[in-house]
């Protein structure tokens, strides 16, 4: 599932009104849009849409790349099924809304004193399109948000409410927590929590040659690390979060300021639109900007340590490789930019997650290296990705789903062991092909 930033339908049938997602690459006419308010109001919409001849998209808030959630029959929209039904202390879960947004999830978590154990990046997308599309952060030991589900509600084709965990339809619950919307439609979810605890954040510039030479030895002795290169330059921007005892140190308020919105957002859109317009002029500012960083420690509550506010809009695409290939894939794809007349103006994000059991998950039965490019929006972007891809390719990578990638049915079945246990479950559960749309058609086939 991906998402909108149209604006809300209603919970009754309505005409569809454009969909466009956040970056702005993909748009879909939906002939009917609807905001149920409950899993009986949705399963309805997919009972009448099923009558109709129309097939069914939920969508979220349109973080994916992909037209994962685009459609031209019946739209769901996420609106009004939100909030937080849930709190189970003793059980340490949280169920919540399907269309309820990682920033209400973790505010409200954290004024009962709770925190997820791990997330990704940004806190704009609902929990079900976030979940549905193998959204991650990075982690040694604790892995995407999907892996962190403890049981779900879906709407079947027939409009049928399934109630899936580990015990209670646990060959659906195994797939469903990453889905791509194509065995049904979710309507809450319920994740493991625990007690908030607090990470601190240590920022730090590092040469690209010292971070890929102790990659290893970095991601074994930190919780959560990551690290960004800039193309055109041998400079890279590492962090590492870890658990703390305290006390609670968040960045100053003008500080904080400074780094998060007029650094990595304000500045760094007028970079990106100078190199749009004049894109000779990328590596002088790729230079400049790699120099610019400094390091900084804080500690705070996790949402505030893993999430940041991403204001300037781009495409990306991303690859998860074995572990163990990611060095030799990120000198590759360095080697390609120094040697051709590529000009890219966005660091390149690469993160870590521990192995899974979700069939569908870039993390399947690996341990696994995420390696992230991106371009800023409006720049042509094709030859770059492409090239990326090749590359990632060549080390057994699988692409993340919400975002762009030019991979089929038949390349991907090769790159999941467990890809027929999903397909013959989608088989199952939607024979018609109500939830398909041109995306899935094309990653997991007719």
């Amino acid at each position: 599932m991906a998402a909108s930033n149209a604006d809300g339908g209603s919970g009754g049938r309505g005409s569809g009104g454009p969909w466009r997602n956040w970056a702005g690459n993909v748009t879909a006419r939906p002939a009917r849009t609807v905001a149920p308010a409950s899993a009986e109001e949705l399963a309805a919409a997919v009972r009448g849409a099923a009558a109709d001849g129309l097939t069914v998209k939920a969508a979220g808030t349109g973080h994916s790349f992909t037209a994962a959630a685009a459609t031209d029959g019946l739209l769901i929209r996420p609106e009004r099924l939100t909030g937080v039904r849930k709190i189970d202390r003793e059980a340490g879960t949280v169920t919540v809304a399907a269309g309820t947004p990682l920033k209400l999830l973790n505010e409200t978590l954290a004024a009962h004193g709770l925190s997820l154990t791990n997330m990704g990046d940004i806190m704009e997308q609902t929990v079900s399109g976030a979940t549905s599309t193998g959204t991650h952060g990075t982690g040694r030991d604790s892995a995407s948000l999907a892996a962190q589900i403890t049981g779900l509600e879906l709407v079947t084709a027939d409009g049928s409410v399934l109630t899936c965990s580990a015990k209670e339809n646990p060959d659906v619950f195994a797939a469903a927590r990453l889905g791509l919307g194509a065995l049904g439609v979710i309507t809450e979810l319920t994740f493991a929590v625990e007690p908030e605890f607090l990470l601190t954040a240590r920022e730090e510039p590092m040469a690209f040659d010292e971070v890929t030479g102790r990659f290893d030895e970095l991601v074994a002795e930190n919780e959560h690390f990551e690290f960004y290169w800039f193309p055109h330059t041998g400079s890279c921007n590492t962090k590492r979060n870890n658990r703390s005892q305290g006390p609670s140190a968040p960045p100053g308020r003008v500080s904080g300021w400074i780094e998060d919105e007029l650094l990595s957002n304000g500045v760094f859109q007028v970079a990106c639109s100078v190199g749009r317009a004049v894109p000779a002029a990328i590596p002088g500012i790729a230079k400049i900007s790699s120099r610019a960083l400094s390091a900084r420690t804080y500690t705070d509550i996790p949402y505030r340590v893993f999430t940041s506010p991403r204001r300037v809009r781009f495409v990306e695409m991303e690859y998860a490789v074995p572990r163990e290939a990611a060095i030799a894939a990120l000198g590759e794809l360095r080697t390609l930019i120094e040697r051709s007349d590529l000009k890219v103006s966005f660091p390149v994000e690469v993160r870590t997650a521990p192995a899974d059991d979700i069939p569908l998950s870039t993390a399947s039965g690996r341990d696994t290296t995420y390696i992230a490019v991106h371009m800023y929006r409006g720049t042509p972007h094709e030859r770059y990705f492409a090239a990326a891809e090749q590359i990632m390719a060549a080390h057994d990578g699988r692409p993340h789903w919400g975002k762009l990638h030019t991979r089929d049915a038949g390349h991907l079945a090769a790159a999941y062991p467990r890809f027929g246990e999903f397909t013959a479950l989608r088989d199952r559960l939607d024979p018609d092909r109500l939830f398909a749309n041109g995306y899935l058609r094309r990653v997991l086939g007719d």
